[in-house]
């Protein structure tokens, strides 16, 4: 809604002076509920004031009145379309302070999982972002794939989207050994249904392979629709330069950063599960604009299906416990709680009390998809959280949006407010 006129028709200069206007919280390229008050001198920019809190959950008081498993959901719900790189973070503080290490297979499936919900989110990125500038296609084409990924979730959690898979010392479970199948219906019959069972006759790690050797021809045929065209390349190339200077002034992390040209990604400077043990390089830009981000993040994806190759290859020779044997972090087997009294006792203080979890303070942080999503937690001692922090990467980079677009059209705010790859789950916790 524009707040006075544009043109001073009152006076005799005739002067054009700047108006308001409301961009979003409805908007749909508002990417959730983000509400940008814009003053405006014609179409060009002037001032951006972001507006948020409008889907403000509590999460982080919510946490301190629960026992410490029960807030693993909730992390699902923060940056919903990165769930499990969430839910390591929390769970990475919480062992940090109790002093648990998960064993190696829990560690490789953490990662594979961590590449994969990477891949989900850089989908849903290259969709949303190329349908805000107008390229409908490759919305469908990125959803074909993840719907594909979005199966495995299914697979090892029961759940789409909101898993709840790590745990405190592990994951939930062992990876299945057979994939659901496609059954005959009136939509997939013959040799449609032969198809879309082909990667499925196996276990969810065939899946996850076959997948993984296929998905880098995907990637060409996005990168075929969008990098080398012209009106992709006129509505991202120069628009949005954040600098190395402003990248580290804002905090900002993840493919913001690296587009920029600084190469820092925590998964090499500060490896966690097991990064240290697989070969990957990091993608960087040089110019720092709408158009280098884009490209990163598509460079990214092509490391992440080489990641999940060097997985699927050590899980495959090297079978094992998921979750720590400690009956006071992780429950006991279901066969064991039915048979023995002990066991039975530990199942039911766990799901009902949880854990106390030492005094202590700590900070946990993984490389998530849009860039460093930490945990900083604070034990007394007692069942629950006495504080939870969490370092959200779209919070920081949000807060550049006035600098990094002033003197730019109305279009490329648009654009701008695509590359950040905001989610306001994560940005108003």
């Amino acid at each position: 809604m524009a707040e006075g006129s544009a043109l001073d028709v009152g006076g005799d200069t005739g002067e054009i002076r700047s108006y308001t206007m409301n961009f979003g919280p409805q908007h749909p390229a508002a990417h959730g509920v983000l509400r940008l008050v814009m003053e405006m001198e014609g179409e060009t920019v002037i001032r951006i004031d972001p507006h948020i809190g409008l889907l403000h959950r509590a999460t982080e008081k919510l946490a301190e009145s629960k026992p410490f498993n029960h807030s693993i959901g909730y992390m699902d719900r923060l940056d919903y379309v990165s769930m499990m790189c969430n839910e390591h973070a929390y769970v990475r503080a919480i062992e940090q302070l109790m002093g648990v290490t998960p064993p190696d297979r829990a560690l490789w499936i953490r990662t594979m999982f961590d590449e994969i919900t990477r891949i989900l989110n850089h989908l849903m990125w290259i969709g949303s972002n190329a349908l805000d500038l107008g390229a409908m296609a490759v919305f469908l084409y990125a959803f074909r794939e993840r719907e594909e990924l979005m199966d495995t979730y299914e697979a090892v959690s029961g759940a789409r989207m909101h898993a709840t898979y790590y745990r405190p010392g592990g994951v939930y479970r062992d990876l299945p050994g057979r994939m659901p199948k496609y059954r005959e219906s009136r939509w997939h019959k013959g040799k449609d249904l032969a198809r879309l069972n082909e990667w499925r006759e196996g276990s969810l790690l065939d899946y996850i392979e076959a997948f993984a050797k296929d998905f880098p021809k995907r990637v060409d045929e996005y990168e075929e629709l969008l990098t080398g065209n012209r009106i992709w390349k006129q509505r991202t190339v120069d628009i949005g330069i954040v600098s190395p200077e402003q990248a580290m002034a804002y905090a900002m992390t993840g493919p913001m950063l690296r587009a920029s040209g600084i190469e820092w990604d925590l998964r090499k400077k500060q490896p966690y599960a097991k990064y240290g043990a697989v070969d990957f390089d990091i993608p960087v830009g040089t110019h720092g604009d709408c158009y280098d981000r884009y490209l990163v993040r598509v460079a990214e994806m092509r490391q992440c299906a080489r990641i999940i190759l060097q997985c699927v290859d050590w899980l495959r020779k090297n079978p094992g416990p998921v979750i720590v044997k400690n009956y006071k972090v992780a429950p006991p087997t279901r066969e064991d709680m039915k048979e023995s009294m002990e066991g039975l006792i530990h199942w039911f203080k766990l799901f009902s009390e949880g854990y106390s979890v030492p005094a202590g303070e700590t900070y946990a942080a993984v490389e998530a998809p849009k860039g460093e999503f930490g945990c900083y937690l604070v034990a007394d001692g007692a069942n629950k959280p006495f504080r939870v922090h969490l370092r959200a990467p779209s919070f920081a980079h949000l807060a550049s949006i006035n600098e990094i677009t002033r003197g730019h059209m109305l279009p490329d705010v648009v654009a701008m407010v695509g590359t950040y790859d905001l989610v306001f789950g994560e940005v108003d916790r």
